[in-house]
């Protein structure tokens, strides 16, 4: 059974048809990437997906339970969710902010468990932020901030995790550092990347978007071809296969190195 399932979405908002007849599904340990140019309908169908926003019509279904009739508490076990990051005014500290995730397992009034504590410091450890984890969160960069919101995230251990952007305003450390995280989470994963070149490398299936229809979906160098990158990103660009690609990929059916992006359609 799929942890998440999704069929024949739609929304619409200000007369606009912003997300149109999706479906997918993502298994457990598995990375499903959201690519698209902006206004395309990344953000809006994950935020449907996740119940921030109410679809106008289709079923989102996470195990065998309906999306609407999941309680907030029965929701938070079953989905985490990051948001693209803004800068956070908040006087808590790292650790506090990342703690956050255990409440759905908390009783009224009940303090935190040893278990609690260990799964915050493996959530720190997990995105090297165990020397920062006493800062307050409005003093750190906008990169730690959004290690921070993925901690959280982690130490929620929801069976879901849904990522939008992630890695805006990380640096390239911690851009692949977390892309290899997601990957090899025991979870099923849904994430949102402008980033091609993280896209290929790091997803197990793509799925294309663009003016809100799922215009593509498979495994990454099915889906990234020259004819999908000029029609969707007007761009020229081929997928190129490294010699060594095939070892570095998880799959061995994962042959995606990089993009090579050809310079004279700019000149």
């Amino acid at each position: 059974m799929s942890e998440l399932s999704v069929r024949n979405l739609g929304w619409s908002a200000g007369g606009r048809s912003l997300v149109q007849d999706v479906s997918f599904t993502v298994n457990s340990g598995e990375t499903l990437g959201l690519i698209g140019p902006n206004g395309s309908g990344k953000s809006s169908l994950l935020r449907c997906v996740a119940g921030i926003t109410r679809p106008d019509r289709g079923e989102i279904d996470y195990g065998d339970t309906p999306l609407r009739n999941l309680g907030a508490r029965a929701r938070a076990h079953h989905l985490a969710f990051v948001e693209q990051m803004h800068h956070s005014s908040s006087d808590m500290c790292v650790a506090d902010i990342v703690g956050l995730g255990r409440i759905p397992y908390r009783r009224r009034m009940g303090l935190f468990t040893a278990q609690d504590h260990a799964i915050v410091q493996a959530a720190l450890e997990t995105m090297d932020l165990t020397e920062l984890k006493d800062r307050v969160c409005r003093r750190l960069s906008g990169g730690e901030q959004q290690r921070a919101n993925i901690a959280r995230a982690l130490a929620q251990r929801a069976r879901v995790l849904m990522l939008d952007e992630p890695t805006n305003h990380l640096d390239v450390r911690h851009q692949i550092d977390v892309m290899r995280l997601v990957r090899d989470l025991p979870q099923a994963v849904v994430v949102c990347l402008h980033d091609l070149n993280l896209a290929a490398r790091y997803c197990d299936r793509l799925i294309v978007m663009q003016a809100g229809r799922m215009v593509a979906h498979g495994a990454p160098e099915v889906v990234l071809t020259p004819d999908l990158f000029d029609k969707v990103f007007a761009i020229d660009a081929c997928l190129h296969v490294g010699p060594d690609a095939k070892e570095k990929c998880r799959s061995p059916f994962r042959k995606c190195d990089l993009m090579t992006f050809k310079p004279e359609r700019f000149l």
